[in-house]
């Protein structure tokens, strides 16, 4: 079976892993285009690429795959199976008719709950209880194909952004293997999903990752775990913008006006809400390193008494 793989993070780079160790002929990946990260704004490679690379797979990285060259080198490979996995572009008609046995995408949600490209945060940001992996079809729709398969999760309390990718991606791997074998053996059965239930998970914008009122310490909770540990959720202390990590809920509801830190321990620091209250166990100030709650009051950075939030 002739394999194209498409997909562009880590996320994706693991289960590219999983193709490559199987009995199945990766004939091609495509990435998206690298990008300039850190100060010296220099091009990194998507992991997917260095995981091609280092298995001397052939990279793509057309601003296209649908039409043009793009199209062309993907038709030129003549893939049996497309498969996909957080490639970050929707597939046209063009690409999803070209392989006889279809195009596939292994997608973080249950499905059709939370279609689109965030899947996970906005599960947590929800405080879903559950999540799960779903593999399906792609059709021309927006994660609307029929489902060859799907797993579901439990979402813990303690759970965030990082953790709770790590516990999909594993689960993903393993269902991918043993889809790719159900595909080979001619297995795969498809349920149609039932778009009356079809929620979304738009991209991340800026706003997302800022708290400017502390209202709800559920929502406050579920907001800072959402985006814990990248890229992290802003709050406004004072002049400066400091970023929150490490969030639970407290089973105390302390007295204390909506934002304010009304005590800084060794393990956390306790802010209070217009509802209830949070733990927050690392703080970052602009140009630092992460730290504890109890590091920052030890330099003066914080203490207790100051207010977070406002615009």
């Amino acid at each position: 079976m002739k394999v194209v793989f498409m997909g562009t993070p880590e996320f994706a780079a693991e289960h590219l892993k999983v193709l490559l160790k199987g009995p199945w002929d990766v004939v091609g990946v495509f990435s998206q285009p690298d990008k300039a990260k850190g100060r010296g704004r220099k091009l990194s490679p998507t992991p997917v690429k260095l995981v091609a690379y280092d298995n001397k797979i052939p990279v793509f990285q057309p601003k296209s795959v649908n039409k043009g060259e793009g199209f062309e080198i993907l038709n030129s490979l003549s893939p049996d199976v497309i498969i996909t996995v957080a490639y970050g572009k929707l597939l046209k008609k063009s690409v999803i008719e070209l392989p006889p046995l279809g195009c596939y995408n292994v997608h973080a949600s249950l499905l059709p709950k939370y279609r689109g490209a965030a899947p996970i945060q906005r599960a947590l940001e929800a405080g879903e209880l559950k999540t799960g992996i779903t593999i399906f079809k792609i059709d021309e729709g927006m994660d609307s194909g029929p489902i060859a398969m799907a797993k579901e999760i439990e979402i813990l309390p303690e759970d965030n952004f990082g953790t709770l990718s790590d516990k999909l991606c594993q689960l993903g791997c393993e269902m991918l293997k043993e889809f790719m074998f159900d595909l080979s053996n001619k297995k795969v059965v498809l349920i149609p999903q039932n778009h009356e239930l079809a929620t979304y998970a738009p991209k991340i914008s800026k706003e997302d990752t800022i708290i400017t009122d502390f209202d709800d310490a559920q929502r406050v909770y579920n907001k800072i775990r959402a985006y814990d540990p990248v890229p992290g959720i802003s709050v406004r202390l004072g002049a400066k913008m400091i970023k929150l990590y490490g969030a639970l809920p407290e089973s105390r509801e302390p007295e204390g006006k909506p934002g304010e830190i009304v005590s800084i321990g060794k393990k956390h620091m306790i802010v209070r809400c217009r509802k209830g209250a949070v733990r927050i166990s690392g703080v970052q100030f602009p140009g630092k390193k992460r730290i504890s709650p109890w590091q920052a009051r030890a330099g003066r950075l914080i203490e207790e008494g100051l207010i977070l939030g406002g615009r």
